[in-house]
């Protein structure tokens, strides 16, 4: 269960407090990044984001993960590269270039969190998703953020609209549960053997991973009536 008392929530804290560059969040995300992101606090970890804006969320991440942490942020504009400091890399590139992504991952990949707060556009998302999907560690997670893009026709959004990051993320509903196809054309793939879970918030998808194996059922106890 999320906790949603931003009093309380570290990251929060800082943001109220925000001693450093400018950071532009949702309130509502604060709790769900804690929720899903707390457990790599301390961690040597790698977090990428894609979007740096001012830099002010790179320097939030950092002191939220600590110091065994590294921090990559991912932008178009080629003045987020003075944003760089300890611990914390920019790299400049369209996240919509598939070439540039494989750079990315195999630079500083693989990664425990990826977050996507970056252009918003559909082709940006599921590109990016596709990409560095695979490069999450096995236990790791995915977050694509501001997913109301989908539903703003500036974005290339609306509602029920083909080619939607939102549409797209409902086939990942349907890859999830492929294990329980009758049908010959729908197969378990890698994204089902990874993915623990689908997330679904207001404007946002977490997919945490985990590997799997095909589940299975069992019963104990003892018959009410014959069966």
């Amino acid at each position: 269960m999320l906790d949603h008392d931003l009093d309380t929530n570290p990251l929060y804290r800082y943001f109220s407090d925000n001693p450093g560059r400018l950071i532009h969040k949702w309130m509502h995300y604060f709790p769900v990044y804690h929720h899903h992101f707390q457990r790599f606090r301390g961690s040597a970890m790698r977090f990428l984001e894609f979007g740096v804006y001012h830099g002010g969320s790179l320097q939030m991440w950092k002191h939220y993960f600590g110091d065994r942490a590294t921090i990559i942020g991912v932008d178009i504009d080629p003045r987020c590269q003075t944003l760089e400091e300890d611990r914390v890399h920019v790299r400049i590139g369209d996240q919509a270039d598939r070439a540039f992504l494989r750079e990315l991952v195999g630079e500083f990949g693989p990664f425990d969190v990826v977050l996507d707060d970056g252009g918003h556009q559909m082709h940006q998302q599921i590109a990016t998703f596709e990409e560095l999907y695979p490069a999450v560690s096995p236990t790791g997670v995915f977050v694509v953020e501001d997913l109301l893009t989908s539903y703003r026709p500036s974005y290339q959004g609306g509602c029920g609209r083909p080619g939607t990051f939102i549409e797209y993320s409902k086939t990942l509903i349907d890859r999830l549960h492929a294990w329980h196809s009758q049908e010959d054309n729908f197969v378990v793939d890698d994204f089902t053997r990874s993915a623990h879970g689908l997330h679904y918030y207001d404007s946002m998808l977490v997919v945490e991973k985990r590997p799997r194996e095909k589940p299975r059922s069992l019963k104990q106890g003892t018959p009410s009536f014959p069966l």
